[in-house]
């Protein structure tokens, strides 16, 4: 016969259990991570996608646009402290969250775990994208910072290959849906929108912010795929073309 003492079903105490080790510096590592996604690189990526819209009005423009950005003081500094070192942090520890985590969305198929899912995918393709494009660009063929003029024809010539179209197009539509859903957990987990009410309409805000963001691309690849292609020689920048 069981003891009373063994009847009796063990008592939980209520409330949230104390920070094991190593919870604590991983919870600064995850808030520097929402925060890293929205400055710099948010900011970044705004630019990024203003200053490609120049490709839409031409060589000219586009060649003036990065001329423009190469000219700024310390560009090479703010570079590495501002753009290079927040996008390996916030891609490098975002890929580290993603492997650590459990995709469950089979399991519970909620809206939210889909979205959280989707956040996660969207910023691996844009990561994996943006090394690849940094690559070719700054490490490849005609130094562009040296030769501005070129970055034009040196684009085009990434959109010879159809599969790096598609590329371009996939890296597009998840970096605009990774920022624009950023700024939402952003903002819920900083606690700037409290209440279903403000969250909801600010997702309708970064819904459009997406739209926006991939109109503003689709624009740009228009702009470098209906115009000419003419090979750059890497040795030089004697054959540099302007297509008006």
């Amino acid at each position: 016969m069981a003891s009373a003492a063994n009847s009796v079903a063990p008592t939980i105490k209520p409330g949230v259990a104390p920070l094991r080790a190593g919870e604590g510096n991983s919870f600064l590592l995850r808030r520097l991570h929402s925060l890293s996604g929205i400055v710099p690189i948010g900011a970044f990526l705004l630019e990024h996608f203003i200053s490609n819209f120049e490709s839409f009005h031409g060589p000219e423009s586009y060649g003036k646009q990065v001329a423009f950005l190469n000219s700024l003081p310390f560009v090479l500094a703010m570079e590495i402290c501002f753009i290079w070192i927040p996008i390996l942090y916030h891609g490098i520890y975002g890929v580290w969250i993603w492997w650590r985590g459990d995709s469950n969305v089979s399991d519970y198929p909620w809206q939210g775990n889909w979205f959280y899912t989707s956040q996660r995918w969207t910023g691996i393709i844009a990561f994996i994208y943006m090394i690849q494009h940094t690559y070719y660009l700054r490490f490849t063929g005609v130094h562009l910072p040296s030769n501005p003029m070129a970055s034009f024809s040196k684009v085009q010539g990434e959109f010879q290959h159809p599969w790096m179209i598609a590329f371009y197009a996939i890296a597009i539509v998840a970096a605009s849906w990774h920022f624009a859903y950023g700024i939402w957990l952003f903002c819920a987990k900083w606690g700037i929108t409290t209440g279903e009410k403000a969250r909801r309409r600010l997702g309708y805000l970064c819904l459009l912010l997406a739209i926006g963001l991939v109109g503003l691309g689709a624009a740009s690849m228009y702009g470098f795929l209906s115009r000419p292609y003419h090979p750059l020689d890497s040795s030089s920048s004697d054959n540099i073309v302007m297509v008006k």
